[in-house]
């Protein structure tokens, strides 16, 4: 235990120090220079950070945990990203920037009215705060609790599980809260090192080996023969959660992706901050590539962990913590810990200072008419971080008591939010004339329709995201003819930062795709997978 607590406290130290020697001459006294980091990031930068917010430990744990009880259907999750990040790079955030906005809301009151701004940034805030943010806390806490044996210290789960949220939570809030979009950026850059040299490389190579008994060759041929339905990505019609049916493989996940990737305040802020157009394309297209291969150390240590244990475990989201601290001795134990720590506070701190954003810039000068300077705007902001880790903190312990699993809780509730919302922006976009009032009609039209369609028909969510997508869409269109809008919007030009393309994004999108084909057809039938 020692060994693996100095090692874990050096890590996280050094990772500490590194954000603030890089970040203590940013400028945070602007709003422009706290929350979007001064519209300085480059593209690695941004892509290091897309790939830390998005690789918590919701999706090492969830997904894993997916992995273990159905197999590489699970894979669409990620596997499918390239589709959103693709569309990100060449149709929102060139709209995003031409714009020049810093939040979703902040584009659709410029579109329709400011009550839809109001609305929308209501529902992201309450959607943060009862789920995202008490997420990120419980998966991390689950593995965290698991890794330092916190149970056995005290006697009780929930108490250990409420020990490790209260942890997290502080720490997470420290860096989102005090350091602004900056900060959490850089140190999300370097966790990314980490994460890949812990989670990418260090674990899927030493649970090959263990199911090798000693031989990595032989462990992944065990893998690859051992259980072949478990390596079947291509599951049937009516196949249920957490699997993944074939008709919406693509259809159904790539809503999913696109309302997360694509208009979700936490994702995009990252790709506002890009200090021009062509960096904010670098830094999605490169993330779209990565996650192609997420399925190697997201899916398949949980596969290795069922084919290991014979598939005992009943809650699953044990399975990826137990691995890891099977496979680990104590000293990487602990640098695999603040892997872990590393990747909870990346999602965690950027769902915050996204949350700490819509508060500040769009929900509170309707509260308050009262004219802020930037540095009060801030201060307000900070003060209102630390009221949502408080109750992040309290809502996460009380998780432990999820029926279905993380992800597909998680991926369950963004149909409810996320998805009208992407549904409004698009038509917003390309439909110049559907009224003001077509998105308040819009919301309440989804939430009903796709909460009908969860407690009535016996058939996967996905069905009913693409469903309640489709019906936005139409309702859109139809109150736009019936009584459009009576001067065609038209998408102002106020771009802050250069507007050229990156040069190399063409072939990027390219080798994204082919790479996708070729990893569907390996997990099929056609490949390894019966």
């Amino acid at each position: 235990m020692v060994f693996t607590l100095a090692s874990f406290a050096a890590v996280t130290a050094l990772v500490a120090l590194f954000s603030y020697l890089k970040t203590k001459g940013q400028d945070e006294t602007s709003q422009e220079g706290y929350f979007l980091g001064g519209r300085s990031l480059s593209g690695i930068i941004i892509f290091g950070s897309l790939m830390m917010t998005n690789l918590s430990a919701e999706q090492l744990v969830g997904r894993n945990g997916q992995g273990y009880a159905v197999g590489m259907t699970a894979m669409g999750w990620e596997t499918m990203v390239p589709i959103a990040l693709t569309l990100m790079a060449i149709f929102f955030a060139p709209r995003y920037f031409k714009l020049g906005i810093t939040t979703i809301p902040e584009f659709l009151e410029d579109r329709f009215d400011h009550m839809t701004r109001i609305i929308v940034s209501a529902i992201f805030l309450i959607a943060y705060i009862v789920t995202m943010l008490p997420l990120v806390l419980y998966a991390g806490s689950v593995a965290m609790e698991r890794i330092f044996n916190v149970t056995d210290l005290v006697g009780n789960r929930f108490m250990a599980i409420t020990i490790m949220c209260v942890a997290l939570g502080v720490i997470g809030g420290i860096y989102a809260i005090f350091g602004g979009l900056a900060a959490v950026a850089t140190s999300d850059s370097l966790n990314g090192v980490i994460f890949i040299i812990g989670a990418v490389i260090l674990i899927p190579i030493l649970a090959f080996v263990a199911l090798g008994d000693g031989s990595l060759a032989e462990g992944i041929r065990t893998f690859l023969t051992a259980s072949p339905e478990h390596l079947n990505a291509i599951r049937p019609w009516n196949a249920q959660a957490p699997e993944i049916p074939w008709p919406v493989i693509v259809v159904g996940c790539g809503i999913n992706h696109l309302s997360y990737w694509c208009t979700n305040q936490s994702i995009i802020q990252r790709v506002l901050g890009a200090k021009s157009l062509k960096e904010a394309q670098k830094g999605t297209l490169l993330t779209g590539l990565v996650c192609v291969f997420c399925p190697l150390f997201l899916v398949a240590p949980g596969i290795v962990q069922f084919i290991r244990d014979g598939g005992v475990l009943t809650d699953f989201d044990m399975a990826y913590p137990t691995l890891v601290k099977d496979l680990l001795p104590a000293p990487l134990l602990g640098f695999f810990s603040a892997v872990m720590f590393g990747a909870i506070l990346s999602s965690f701190n950027s769902v915050l200072n996204s949350s700490m954003t819509l508060f500040t810039l769009d929900i509170l000068p309707t509260i308050s008419k009262k004219e802020r300077s930037a540095a009060d705007n801030i201060k307000i902001a900070k003060r209102f971080g630390i009221v949502l880790c408080l109750l992040s903190i309290i809502i996460a312990p009380f998780l432990v008591y999820l029926p279905s699993g993380i992800s597909t809780f998680l991926n369950q509730m963004w149909g409810y939010y996320g998805v009208p919302v992407l549904a409004i922006v698009i038509m917003g976009m390309v439909n110049p004339y559907v009224p003001d009032f077509a998105p308040k009609v819009t919301i309440v039209f989804h939430i009903v329709c796709y909460g009908l369609m969860m407690q009535l028909i016996p058939l996967h969510f996905l069905y009913f995201e693409v469903a309640a997508f489709v019906l936005d869409l139409i309702l859109m269109a139809v109150l736009a003819k019936v009584k459009p809008r009576s001067t065609a919007y038209v998408l102002q030009d106020n771009a802050p930062v250069d507007m050229t393309p990156w040069k190399y994004r063409k072939p990027v999108i390219a080798l994204s795709f082919v790479l996708l084909a070729v990893i569907y057809v390996i997990f099929s039938p056609l490949g390894v997978g019966a």
